[in-house]
């Protein structure tokens, strides 16, 4: 089955949301899920607006990850079909949706962390020497809704290991009040750039620790 069939099937069966976008039928559109009052928000009806708005955050900063809690709010897009719709959402949030697809038919391919770190070369090599615990620390403290993730996390630290609970690793990749009868998940399927960045920050704070 194709993307944009299985989406489309989604759609019918009552999907309306998938991260901070809100998903209406009959006429197509989307628009932020905490805004309500549409007739006052800004109208888009190229797809490519997409990169645009979602590029800051709503008090002007750089979005340096399109899975960021931050999507402005003001706009909606008008858009003529569910291939355009699904465009939309791809620049938003890019391969959302095809992952949602793999991760439902059971065959996404997860990178477990320490499988990400080992992989890691010049300044960020030594990023594979954090500890499991600061792992498991940085993960608490980096994803996660309360720090502004909005991805539900399939990989663990290694084959054996598992994520610690709490709310990072409970989190279900649904903003709000959702489910997942209404609502396309977010997820993760290894982590990010700016992880990796923080397990190398991680890694010379414990070998500075150790040293003293």
């Amino acid at each position: 089955m194709s993307l944009t069939k299985a989406f489309r099937n989604a759609l019918n069966s009552g999907v309306n949301q998938i991260g901070q976008l809100r998903i209406l039928r009959d006429p197509i559109r989307l628009h932020h899920i905490e805004d309500s009052d549409l007739d006052s928000l800004k109208v888009h009806t190229d797809p490519n607006d997409a990169r645009e708005v979602g590029l800051y955050t709503p008090k002007g900063e750089y979005r340096f990850t399109k899975g960021e809690l931050s999507l402005p709010t003001g706009w909606i897009f008008h858009l003529d079909s569910v291939e355009e719709l699904r465009r939309t959402i791809d620049l938003f949030y890019p391969a959302s949706l095809g992952l949602w697809k793999a991760w439902k038919k059971g065959d996404i391919r997860v990178q477990n962390l320490r499988d990400k770190l080992n992989r890691q070369s010049g300044m960020y090599r030594h990023a594979r020497n954090v500890s499991d615990q600061g792992a498991q620390e940085l993960v608490k403290c980096l994803c996660g809704p309360s720090n502004k993730c909005v991805k539900k996390i399939l990989w663990k630290i290694d084959d054996e290991q598992s994520l610690e609970d709490s709310e990072a690793s409970r989190f279900n990749g649904i903003v709000g009040k959702s489910d997942e009868a209404t609502a396309i998940p977010m997820v993760c399927q290894e982590a990010c750039n700016f992880f990796v960045a923080q397990a190398r920050k991680k890694s010379k704070e414990e070998f500075e620790t150790k040293s003293a």
